[in-house]
């Protein structure tokens, strides 16, 4: 093990938030020594040189897709009205390092083992241990002391993959939607390919090998929750843009909040969640996009596109929402038979066979899940036992008295949650690990990001727990304020004698909330899509910073949000720092 080093903050993760956040503390701290370590052979954590593949793209049309301080232009090959590549998005994410002088910051290969909090008489706070790998596959433990930490590793790091009996016995290869990349080539040579899971990814694996001319066969489980809700990029009758629909003001006010009233239009929220009429106006706004959804895809116009319209309510649904992004039209390879339907639960698997409940069987020579991650974070943090304290998903007996708490004051708010769909093993038959979601506490961190027992202590945040469609503002506003709170210039009443206990009961009525608004998505973490831009309001209040940043009231409410509204965000609130 090499000598230890110190540095002044150490990132964990060189994709879009980790980026985010070096970007905002080394403008505010040129002269900060800043470490980033990344796991992955190349920068951009779900967008890194690794796992793309030819015609993976975005869900994002150009312009949604991109910091405020860096638009994405001609220079990356995309043109207006068209999707981003994972390829141009890579180096995108490239010439953002290179402009603001990150690369030179970032340690490729560099696995974080564990992370042990120091005492107080330590003059760092943390002290990191990482195995740094060569391109030999030689590897070597190396040790570095911060004072200050921000875990950015987002929650597509780690597959989670459900345990099939007979796994061992199947003599093809088993992937997860992760080794895509990876195993393009055998995906895409083969004759039968088996894909597994309903959500965004087990579309793309569909797409990818059907249009290959690859034979596929797609489960859907019958036991778990049928496929997500996808979208054409442009929805409703009057045909508008998804990205900037949900972050239109005044489409926000129809999806219940416990943060929303920070978008300063508290009494509109009242009235549409609160009373009856106001909520029956918000059925009809959510059975209106859903209606629209069901009949631009036509799924009820043929039996095998039927199985894929969606088992639940538009309204419950976060980022499993997504969009069809296609260069062909997706149900036309449904409709063709190249993509078999088969809504079924998996029984077992034997030599390169799929055995369903019920005694079906089909052949695959390759089989992909398509299931997601693991909640959980991949990190060891030490002492043992420090998970709770850090507000990091912790397997818990009790539902604690404050949650109880959090509960009730969330239903009665939002009375239109006590109506909860049923929340299914998304994989039916398929037997889940141990690290099942609903025996973990959610992430419970102030704001999303600080573990409130480390409030006075500064040196901790996390990014990228949170999923939405805005990813690249919700980074940057983050990250910012952050770094502001790490510096101490947050307007924290800390001097108040109920500060903690305030601290802790917002902290965890708005962790809580995702379980009720988002159940099948939020019970583990932040995921949700219109409440992306009262998210944004909640965290620019804190910095003292505008929140209606549009031209006037009409443009306020009517008009989208997107990266121009939020230029120079890093200058404006260093101004507004100063004039203090």
């Amino acid at each position: 093990m090499e000598a230890r080093e110190a540095a002044d903050l150490v990132i964990v993760g060189a994709g879009i938030n980790g980026l985010a956040a070096a970007r905002t503390y080394c403008t505010i701290h040129p002269s900060a020594n800043v470490v980033i370590l990344e796991s992955a052979a190349s920068i951009g954590g779900v967008w890194a040189k690794e796992r793309l593949y030819s015609g993976l793209r975005l869900n994002n049309l150009l312009g949604t897709y991109e910091y405020s301080d860096f638009p994405m232009d001609e220079a990356f090959g995309i043109q207006p009205g068209q999707h981003i590549t994972g390829e141009a998005t890579h180096r995108y994410l490239m010439a953002y390092a290179e402009e603001f002088e990150l690369y030179s910051r970032v340690r490729l290969q560099s696995r974080v083992e564990t992370v042990e909090k120091l005492d107080r008489k330590s003059n760092a706070a943390w002290l990191m241990t990482y195995t740094k790998y060569n391109d030999d596959g030689e590897s070597q433990r190396q040790q570095i002391f911060t004072r200050k930490l921000i875990v950015a590793t987002g929650v597509a790091s780690e597959p989670f993959i459900p345990t099939l009996k007979g796994a061992e016995t199947f003599d093809a290869p088993l992937l997860h939607s992760k080794d895509t990349a990876r195993k393009q080539r055998e995906i895409t040579e083969a004759k039968r390919v088996v894909v597994l899971g309903g959500a965004k990814s087990g579309y793309d694996a569909a797409y990818l090998a059907a249009s290959h001319g690859v034979e596929v066969d797609w489960i859907i489980s019958k036991s778990g929750r049928g496929a997500s809700w996808m979208a054409p990029p442009y929805v409703t009758p009057l045909k508008k843009w998804l990205e900037k629909l949900v972050n239109t003001r005044f489409l926000t006010w129809f999806s219940p909040c416990s943060w929303g009233e920070a978008d300063g239009f508290g009494g509109i929220r009242g009235f549409l969640h609160g009373t009856f009429i106001g909520r029956w106006i918000v059925d009809v706004f959510w059975k209106i996009l859903a209606n629209d959804v069901v009949t631009l895809n036509g799924y009820r116009d043929h039996p095998e596109t039927k199985k894929l319209e969606p088992w639940t309510d538009a309204f419950w649904s976060a980022t499993t929402f997504s969009i069809l992004n296609y260069p062909t039209h997706f149900y036309d390879l449904v409709r063709d038979g190249k993509i078999r339907v088969h809504v079924a639960d998996i029984s077992h698997l034997s030599p390169k066979t799929v055995h369903f409940v019920g005694g079906q069987a089909i052949k695959a020579d390759a089989f992909i899940s398509c299931t997601g991650w693991t909640a959980l974070p991949t990190i060891k943090f030490l002492p043992e036992g420090i998970e709770e304290q850090m507000g990091l998903p912790h397997k818990t007996q009790n539902v604690k008295k404050l949650a109880r708490k959090a509960d009730a004051e969330i239903l009665s708010r939002f009375p239109r949650l006590k109506r909860q769909p049923e929340v299914k093993n998304p994989y039916g038959g398929a037997r889940r690990d141990c690290t099942r979601p609903e025996d973990h506490e959610p992430y419970r961190l102030y704001r999303h990001m600080v573990p409130p027992d480390f409030i006075h202590d500064r040196s901790l945040g996390f990014l990228g727990t949170v999923s939405n469609f805005s990813t690249v503002l919700t980074a940057q506003t983050q990250a910012l304020w952050l770094v502001a709170y790490m510096d101490g210039k947050l307007a924290l009443d800390t001097c108040s004698p109920t500060f903690e206990d305030d601290l802790h009961w917002d902290t965890v009525l708005h962790s809580q909330f995702g379980k009720w608004r988002y159940p099948f998505t939020g019970q583990q973490r932040p995921d949700f899509v219109f409440d992306a831009v009262p998210y944004l309001d909640w965290l620019l209040r804190d910095l003292g910073l505008k929140v209606h940043r549009k031209g006037g009231l009409l443009a306020e409410i009517f008009e989208p949000y997107g990266p121009a509204d939020y230029r120079s965000l890093i200058e404006e609130w260093q101004r507004s720092v100063t004039q203090e």
